[in-house]
């Protein structure tokens, strides 16, 4: 079994409201390959919800308490963050999953890049908080931008 974000077969669970279909990961889902998530629902944020950026590093840090994770407007939501990583891994363990494809540059999600804290669309190097619990479990960890290359 396969962990997908949500918001990548058209569920509207983005931090706007909206989603992020993606038709390959999709098709997934229809073969019943795959098991929807969304991190930031599972901690607890609604939809829609502002936008969250981790500062002061990337999701490694936040595991490990030297980061957090804020939103656009000051407010900080490393708890609810953290939270959805732990419900995702458990998921992950109950169905077997071995591979997460997940939206790429998300606070929660990203794996490679995420976004510098700053909400200034800029990108550094670093996974975000989800990504990176499932990575340290043993949990392969692809974007929607890598789904050609993976082997399913």
């Amino acid at each position: 079994m396969i962990i997908v974000s949500a918001c990548l077969c058209g569920i509207n669970t983005r931090y706007d409201g909206k989603s992020n279909f993606n038709d390959k990961v999709s098709e997934l889902l229809k073969q019943g390959k795959a098991v929807l998530v969304c991190p930031e629902q599972l901690g607890g944020l609604s939809t829609p919800r502002p936008a969250h950026e981790i500062t002061g590093g990337t999701g490694a840090e936040v595991l490990e308490g030297c980061a957090k994770v804020v939103s656009a407007n000051g407010d900080d939501g490393t708890c609810y963050f953290i939270k959805g990583a732990e419900e995702t891994l458990e998921i992950a363990k109950q169905v077997d999953a071995k591979i997460a494809i997940l939206k790429a540059k998300s606070p929660s999600c990203g794996c490679g890049n995420i976004y510098n804290g700053a909400f200034s669309k800029s990108l550094i190097e670093g996974n975000g908080v989800t990504a990176e619990l499932l990575i340290r479990n043993g949990i392969k960890v692809y974007t929607e931008q890598e789904i050609d290359n993976i082997l399913l």
